[in-house]
């Protein structure tokens, strides 16, 4: 059987992560995608994960789903961020371990290092100190997920293999003020105050941390790098190796979004994590890097919004 041709279940295909990865897979001709939306599986339901596995038997598992959302969504609801993350992950990587998949790829984020961990984050820093007290719930079921993987691997030589995304953007993101992350929130602000007569714009914090930003589309294609490699190491850090401030962030999506107002840092509110920069080495030897720019990732995704604000949904969390 072909490469092209082997049975690959995305996991959470309809979100920005798994839509990407699917798109990039189809792109390149892989014709045996499996998608299920959550009514037509139920990933928290172990025995609906099992059921799924017996019957569609796929080769590769890309698991693409979680519980996903900003620091106020993170703060305001730690138990389902917790709860159902490890839910979902436990199901598939049991179940793909039972099953005998062939390659599990994780899917985590760059959250699951400590809060004060030498920059640039590397893979050697996980569990070496506490967690971002606003995000640790979500951080803990992840760092749960990595430790599966790798337990996996060593016990059975199974080619699981863990990818920690530093901040995500791109199409289908989600631009909830209530539950989205920081370069979306932005996006959606700049352009309400715009259309508003150019309204002062608030944002939260000193705007002093500094991030790193990685297009969707770049971690789909280093996805489906890993996808067609067999990796020596078992998680990989995946970014761009750059970063920059909170503030040039939002005075560079303020230009691309063409507001004119001034914008009003909050810094009553939390600044989360002084710096998170990912250390993108090994995958780099391995042989992926990421090339979207920032400047050109963040026109696009503003034009995708503004082509897709009518359809834009937003998300309710309980």
């Amino acid at each position: 059987m072909s490469a092209k041709d082997k049975k690959i279940y995305i996991a959470g295909h309809r979100g920005m992560v798994g839509s990407a990865i699917f798109r990039a897979l189809e792109k390149l001709g892989y014709s045996n995608l499996i998608g299920k939306s959550s009514i037509e599986l139920e990933l928290k339901s172990q025995k609906d994960v099992e059921q799924f596995f017996q019957v569609e038997k796929p080769d590769i598992v890309i698991d693409a789903a979680a519980r996903v959302g900003g620091i106020l969504a993170n703060n305001n609801y730690p138990y389902p961020f917790l709860m159902e993350n490890l839910q979902i992950q436990n199901n598939l990587i049991d179940a793909a371990h039972k099953h005998n998949i062939e390659k599990f790829i994780f899917l985590g984020s760059s959250c699951i290092y400590p809060k004060l961990a030498e920059q640039p984050l590397k893979e050697e820093s996980l569990l070496t100190g506490p967690l971002e007290p606003t995000n640790e719930w979500y951080a803990i079921a992840k760092i749960a997920g990595v430790k599966a993987c790798e337990a996996i691997r060593k016990q059975f030589g199974k080619d699981f293999v863990s990818l920690m995304p530093t901040n995500l953007y791109g199409p289908n993101d989600n631009f909830d003020l209530n539950t989205s992350h920081v370069l979306p929130a932005m996006i959606r602000k700049f352009h309400d105050a715009k259309m508003n007569d150019h309204a002062p714009v608030t944002l939260w914090g000193s705007g002093t941390p500094m991030r790193e930003f990685l297009h969707v589309d770049d971690l789909a294609q280093a996805v489906v790098f890993v996808l067609e490699n067999r990796m020596e190491n078992h998680l990989y850090n995946v970014g761009t190796g750059t970063d920059l401030t909170i503030k040039e962030l939002a005075e560079l999506i303020q230009h691309t979004v063409g507001h004119n107002g001034n914008i009003i840092w909050d810094s009553s509110k939390p600044d989360g994590t002084p710096r998170k920069l990912m250390d993108v080495t090994k995958l780099r030897e391995a042989g992926w890097e990421a090339k979207i720019s920032l400047e050109s990732g963040i026109l696009e995704t503003y034009q995708w919004f503004v082509k897709n604000i009518s359809k834009l949904k937003e998300i309710k969390i309980s």
